[in-house]
């Protein structure tokens, strides 16, 4: 059970170094408008575009059943991540729980992944920073963590960016994630780079699953 659960962590976790809170940024949007502020390039990359929707994950039938729906890439499929031991190991390191994955590797665009937080009743931020705090535990290096305060889809959230050094093979990746409250729960949508990615790569469905964010009705 280690093993798997050293091998899903070095896929989707990084360790922390330095002040975990990070630094707070502006109040923004994950989906800017055009009476928004747009912030290009790092850490955000709002400028870029969102991915075309290929289908719907959250509802019954689409491969993960969670508290909220969002759309995803064409051809990316949704796969619920068991409710073994590994996801258990996990939730004690994290704070949060991984309950779906969408793997876009085909395209060199990463993972996706949804998590639900294992306290129900944290908020939005410290629920992100015990996800990072938690992550020093596992395989990467953290620095450059930076928070701000988005609309994603239809709730309002609190989004992280951080740049992932891996130890094991030295190089460098920005990653993102946001966390919303939906019903009494809080959820985390993740965005990790594969090896292979580009930013351009990874960000398109990030946003596009962040901008379609909902609850389930």
């Amino acid at each position: 059970m280690h093993r798997r659960v050293a091998v899903l962590a070095a896929l989707t976790l990084t360790v922390i170094t330095g002040c975990a809170g990070g630094e707070d940024g502006p109040v923004g949007s994950v989906a800017p408008s055009a009476s928004g502020q747009v912030a290009a390039g790092p850490p955000w990359h709002d400028e870029i575009a969102p991915a075309a929707a290929g289908g719907t994950v959250g509802g019954p039938g689409s491969g993960c059943e969670l508290p909220v729906t969002f759309d995803v890439v064409k051809g990316r499929t949704a796969k619920p991540v068991s409710e073994d031991g590994l996801g258990q190991e996990l939730a004690k390191i994290t704070g949060a729980t991984p309950r779906c994955e969408i793997d876009g590797r085909p395209d060199s665009a990463g993972f996706l992944r949804v998590w639900t937080a294992a306290q129900p009743t944290v908020e939005p931020r410290p629920a992100l920073e015990a996800y990072l705090a938690g992550a020093g535990q596992l395989s990467s290096k953290v620095t450059d963590a930076q928070y701000r305060t988005v609309r994603a889809g239809t709730f309002d959230a609190v989004e992280v960016s951080w740049i992932a050094t891996s130890e094991n093979l030295d190089e460098k990746q920005r990653e993102w994630a946001l966390a919303v409250r939906a019903g009494e729960q809080t959820v985390l949508l993740t965005a990790n780079e594969s090896i292979l990615a580009e930013i351009e790569d990874v960000v398109p469905g990030y946003r596009l699953a962040a901008r379609t964010l909902a609850p389930i009705t």
